[in-house]
This record gives C-alpha cells, sequence and structure tokens, in this order.
C-alpha cells in the first residue's frame, strides 16, 4: 500500500534519542588485524560457477590459489596486499577480514600520520579484480561515493589501484575510515540471557538500528545510489551510533553494472534477475536484517529465503513490530514501503509503542498520516440524564475517529482547506462544484457522504479512487468506516486489519479496529489494541472509555477504575470518566462502599448529582439489604445512613423539576426509602 507519494518526518524530537544501544570496550586497530589471515573452505567458492573450489582432498590441505577444474577461472585466497605494502599515501598493516568481494585491509595514511595522530584507514576491494573492464567501470562510478557524507554512512576517502607485482593483474580498493566497533552480526553473536544463552537483540534496539539505518538508506536513495547489500555484517554500531561500513556494491540506480548481494537478505526479484536494485529492495535488505536480529531465525537462507515464518514470535506489545517486519521484508515490491522516509515514520511509531510497555510511559505521539480523533466516542457510561444512555452508539464511530491528513501536493489541497466553516449539510453540493476532481477532492466526499448516511455513493466514490491510486491504504481506511456506518462490524474488522498492516506505527488503525472488534465481540483482542493505544497515547480519550469497558467485561473492575482515573483533568471528559469510574465500582459488590465515597467533590450540577446520587446510594441500599451476615448496630445505622441520603436527593431532584406529576412521584419515593422510625 501507498501514502499517497509523502515521505513526511513526524515533528516533536526522536524517541530514540535515550534509546540505549549495547556497550562494549571499543578495540584497538593493531588487535584487530588477523595473524594468520586464511578463508575457511566453505567459502571457496568459484565466482564463474560458483563451485566450491581449493578443498582438501583427502588428508592433503586444499590450495589458496589455482583454477577452477570446471571451467579454468583463476582464484586466490591469499591476501594482494602485504604487511608493509603501499599504495599511494597508503601503508598496509595487515588483513582485517574477507568478504564477499576479497579481502579487507588495516592502512595507515602516511600523508597524516607524521608528526599527528595516526589515522587509520580501509581499504576494500570492489569487485572481481581479473576483469579489467569491470575495474574501470567501478572505478568511474564509486569514484561518486567520495561525495557521501552522511553521519550513518562511513566516510569514503579515497579510490586507489594497484597493480600485483606477481599477475599484472590491477585491482581497485576504495578507502574508508577506519570505524572501531562491532558489526551489528558481531553484537547478535555475543547478545546473551541471563544464563549465558544466545539471544535475539531487544526490539527497541532493533528498531534504533533500523531508525539510523532508514536515516542512511533516505540520503542514499535521494543521491541516486542504492545500497544493494544490507546485511547484519555490513553495518556497525560505533559507540551510540550505527553507520553502513560497506559502500562497495553500491551502484547508481540507472547503472548497468552488476548488482551484487547476500542469499537471504537479497529481494527475490533482484535475486531472479526480473529486476534491478531499487529503492524497494534496499528496504527488503533492511526488513531482513531486522528479522535475523530480532527473533531466532536460521531458516533465514534455507526454507525461508524469500518469506517470513508464519508464526513469529511477536504478539500483544510487540504484535506492531511483527507486522512492521512483514510489510518491510514482504516478497511483492508493492506491498512493501514506497520510501526510507515512509518506514522510517512507522519505524518510530512502533518504537513508541515499545517504549510505552517496557516503561509504562506515555510521551504522546504526533501522526503526520491522521488527525486526532475528531470525537470522543464510547463515553456512555459517564452520562448522567433522564433517560438510559447506552455505552456506546456504534453508528457515532465514524464521524468520531481520526481521519486521514489531505496530501498537501493534490491540487485541489488549497480548496479543501478552506471548507471547515461549511456545514455539512451543504458540504457534497460544495464539493461537487469543485473545478478538479483529484484523489483528495473523492476522500472527502466519500466522508461527507458516510456523516450524511449514504454509504452506497460512498463506496461508489472509492471504486474511483483505487481505481485512480491503486493500492493505497486510504482506500481500505474509508471501506472500514463506511462499514461502520452500515453496521456491517466484521466488514469493518477486514479493512482496518489491512490498514494496520500497512501503518503499524499508526495508533488510528488500531483504535478503529479495536472499535470494530468489540462491537463484532472480539472482546479479548479489543482490550489489548485499547490498552496498546491508551498506553501510548493519553489523548486517544475513546481508548480510554474502550479499554474501561472491556476490563469491566472481564470483571477486571479495579484495572477498569485506574485507567478511567488516569483521563487528565485537562480533559473535558475527566469528569465523564469520573462518573464512569463510579459505576464500575457500583458494579463489583466489594467496592460500592467506594463508589459511595467518590460522590462528594465530583463537580456536577445539582440535578446530575441528585440523579448519580440516588443511583448509587440505591445500589449501595441493595447491597445492604442483600447481606448475609446477621443485623448488628452498625448495619442498622449505615441503612439509616444510606435512607436518608436517598431521601435528601429524591426531594432535592424534586425541587429541580418543572413536571408536577414527576415531582409529585420523586415526593412518594422520598417518603419510600425515608429512614424506618417507630412513630
Amino acid at each position: 500500500m501507498t501514502t499517497g507519494g509523502r515521505t513526511p518526518r513526524r515533528p516533536g524530537g526522536n524517541p530514540f534519542d535515550d534509546v540505549p544501544l549495547p556497550s562494549f570496550p571499543m578495540p584497538d586497530p593493531a588487535d584487530a588485524v588477523l595473524p594468520d589471515p586464511k578463508v575457511p573452505y566453505p567459502r571457496r567458492v568459484c565466482p564463474a560457477c560458483e563451485q566450491l573450489v581449493g578443498q582438501p582432498r583427502g588428508d592433503r590441505p586444499g590450495v589458496d590459489e589455482g583454477f577452477c577444474p570446471r571451467d579454468r577461472t583463476p582464484f586466490s585466497y591469499v591476501p594482494n596486499l602485504a604487511k608493509g605494502s603501499r599504495i599511494e599515501r597508503y601503508e598496509v598493516l595487515g588483513c582485517l577480514a574477507y568478504g564477499g568481494l576479497g579481502w579487507i585491509y588495516l592502512a595507515r595514511d602516511l600523508h597524516l600520520a607524521e608528526g599527528t595522530a595516526e589515522r587509520w584507514v580501509v581499504l576494500k576491494g570492489l569487485i572481481n579484480s581479473h576483469d579489467q573492464a569491470a575495474v574501470a567501470a567501478a572505478a568511474r562510478e564509486l569514484r561518486f561515493l567520495i561525495s557521501v557524507d552522511h553521519p550513518n554512512i562511513v566516510q569514503i576517502n579515497d579510490f586507489v589501484e594497484h597493480t600485483d607485482q606477481r599477475t599484472g593483474v590491477v585491482a581497485g580498493y576504495i578507502v574508508m575510515e577506519y570505524l572501531p566497533g562491532r558489526t551489528l552480526f558481531e553484537v547478535l553473536q555475543r547478545s546473551r540471557d541471563d544464563n549465558g544463552d544466545r539471544t535475539p537483540l531487544p526490539v527497541r534496539v532493533v528498531l534504533r538500528y533500523a531508525d539510523e539505518l532508514l536515516a542512511a538508506l533516505g540520503y542514499l536513495h535521494h543521491r541516486g545510489l542504492v545500497y544493494c547489500d544490507l546485511k547484519p555484517h555490513n553495518a556497525m554500531q560505533v559507540e551510540q551510533r550505527v553507520k553502513l561500513i560497506d559502500l562497495g556494491a553500491a551502484i547508481l540506480a540507472d547503472s548497468d553494472n552488476d548488482a551484487y548481494g547476500t542469499v537471504g537478505f537479497m529481494s527475490p526479484e533482484v535475486e531472479n534477475g526480473t529486476d534491478r536494485p531499487t529503492a524497494h529492495s534496499d528496504l527488503y535488505t533492511l526488513g531482513r536484517s531486522m528479522a535475523v536480529l530480532s527473533f531466532p531465525f536460521a531458516e533465514f537462507s534455507t526454507t525461508h529465503v524469500h518469506d517470513l515464518p508464519d508464526d513469529l514470535p511477536f504478539d500483544g506489545a510487540y504484535e506492531s513490530f511483527g507486522r512492521l517486519l512483514r510489510r518491510a521484508a514482504h516478497p511483492d515490491p508493492a506491498h512493501r514501503f514506497a520510501t526510507a522516509e515512509e518506514m522510517r515514520e512507522q519505524v518510530l511509531g512502533v518504537l513508541a509503542e515499545v517504549r510505552a510497555y517496557e516503561l509504562d510511559e506515555s510521551r504522546g505521539t504526533v501522526s503526520t498520516l491522521f488527525t486526532r480523533e475528531r470525537k470522543v466516542f464510547g463515553t456512555g457510561a459517564g452520562v448522567v440524564s433522564v433517560d438510559k444512555v447506552p455505552s456506546v452508539t456504534w453508528t457515532e464511530v465514524p464521524v468520531s475517529l481520526p481521519s486521514p491528513l489531505v496530501d498537501p501536493a493534490d491540487p485541489a489541497a488549497g480548496f479543501l482547506a478552506t471548507l471547515g466553516a461549511i456545514a455539512p449539510d451543504r458540504l457534497v453540493e460544495t464539493l461537487l462544484g469543485a473545478a478538479e476532481r483529484t484523489p483528495e477532492l473523492l476522500l472527502r466526499l466519500v466522508d461527507a457522504h458516510i456523516v450524511a448516511g449514504d454509504v452506497t455513493t460512498a463506496r461508489t466514490l472509492l471504486d474511483e479512487f483505487s481505481t485512480a491510486l491503486p493500492g493505497d491504504w486510504r482506500t481500505d481506511w474509508y471501506l472500514g468506516v463506511a462499514a461502520f456506518a452500515a453496521e456491517e462490524p466484521v466488514v469493518a474488522v477486514t479493512h482496518f486489519e489491512a490498514v494496520y498492516g500497512a501503518l503499524p506505527g499508526e495508533l488510528a488503525p488500531k483504535l478503529a479496529l479495536a472499535a470494530a472488534l468489540e462491537w463484532d465481540g472480539d472482546t479479548d483482542r479489543a482490550l489489548d489494541l485499547y490498552e496498546r493505544v491508551w498506553n501510548t497515547d493519553r489523548s486517544y480519550v475513546s481508548a480510554a472509555f474502550g479499554l474501561a469497558r472491556t476490563l469491566t467485561a472481564f470483571k477486571h473492575y479495579n484495572n477498569a477504575v485506574e485507567v478511567l482515573d488516569q483521563v487528565p483533568e485537562s480533559s473535558t471528559h475527566h469528569l465523564a470518566a469520573q462518573v464512569a469510574a463510579i459505576r464500575t465500582k457500583l458494579a463489583d459488590p466489594g467496592t460500592v462502599p467506594e463508589a459511595v465515597g467518590r460522590l462528594d467533590g465530583l463537580g456536577l450540577d445539582a440535578e446530575r448529582l441528585a440523579r448519580l446520587d440516588i443511583e448509587v446510594h440505591g445500589v449501595a441500599l441493595l447491597a445492604l439489604a442483600g447481606a448475609t451476615s446477621p443485623p448488628t448496630d452498625e448495619l442498622v445505622d449505615e441503612e439509616s445512613r444510606l435512607r436518608a441520603r436517598l431521601e435528601r436527593s429524591y426531594r432535592a431532584l424534586a425541587k429541580l423539576t418543572a413536571d408536577r406529576d414527576l415531582r409529585s412521584r420523586l415526593v412518594d419515593r422520598a417518603n419510600e426509602v425515608r429512614p424506618k422510625t417507630l412513630v
């Protein structure tokens, strides 16, 4: 699903700023050099036929150099650069590792080392050096990387070429800053639980890694570059920052050069050759990397090379993270995030949800895709009136939910911004008179028809919108809203589930889905979603009332009252929440006296206070009458006190009514309930 072409950035600060990354000592560069650089036999593969070469036979060790016996392609696993070698201004100190494109070397920049602190750099081979045409092409393209400058990307300082004295082969190397840290693969390998067993990284850490890597990918994509080979081995944590460390496989988006990647991380369309690497395929590699880091995923390069297991170990507070993984690593590019910025928005939203659960704090969120909820729904338990008010009027939910924000790039955006003062009964006519029928105008028409109760026309307009913007998540959003208006909760659940899958970091789809599930009778799941919305952002008061209702349905009365007490005094619904809390306590026989105690100081007007007073003390009197314990002087006194309070409230309410018949009935009721006397 798409976001209508927008690439917004969530305002209000970054919730990752105080999410600590794993700490570890920074290694000394000299200690990082391999004392005896060898390539493991399983990694010795012919670059042409991709079969193993140089393997041991019987008791004889394998060979480090030679020719593939199948196609005579030369191979060498001996470092081309010996310790002490000089390539232009760089002196080689030794090998750091062996990558997919050859040895990686630690070197010293001689121009900057004399008389100052030493400056360490890394030399990395670009491609198969035996293909001289490819070396030249890569040199032209990768010199562009020297201009790359981003805090989450290793700095490329130079590009140099070196002629092997033995073979005459010219090899190209990029020169990068040396980073003293650990790759994310190494961080994962060292991750242990309290028992010393290997364990995946915490979700909040993986989300922070993703946030910083998305910043890097977005930067590259805007400069016309595709990274191609993102995996935990190619990203490094340096102190409290994450950096892409290997740009050797990066290419220009319109390049014809060969694309490199790693099985298990490479997108299916790139691996099977049906498409060139794109931003979509880069985001796929990040999704796969997040999966490998966050749960035991040994089959990522075998059984599940292009999909995720059906049973991801993420539910409850971490359900949104699992949905984030599924969209990021979807086999079909059309179902992935469109841009790094779009995915980063959802990463930030999921992180806010995870933090709220782990730290028991609500910081609030600011969505760049949705308004706040237009009205608070489901507050019936907090209403005191003559007639009994239902807890939820489900058909009011469509006009209460948040609504998608208008895409400012739409030609009709300016016109739509002027319609705030138009009365609802004239809105449809005004919209139909617009000069241009744009996607955003269609959506506003859809909303106007739903508000007017014309669901059939709204659905017809959504067909037109989905034809104009196929795959846009707003189609499912408004189909869900329309289903609510048509009293079809099962249909609403289906569409809001789809929006949740597309936007796992947004709270609006979770609130809408919770309401649809509650209406459909799935109270358990509705409770979970209401709880996550409320715990993440206390401005969604509908979620507080929904959570209290669902907790009450499971007879978790104290928890329901605790939630209602969290509605802030600054909210216009604080008083309603306090009334709902009193009624929740009335539902639990053991807390009826507490309900009575909450009445004083409530701040209701005289009429509503009298009505609620009658309701509360009436329940208290019935509870006392139903007590099985023998009567005592204390119980007799309590009954007399309750009756006296009820009598006063009935008489107070009688004085407030202008209806003579009602006043007479209220006085009669006061006489009936007044304390019993012997006179």
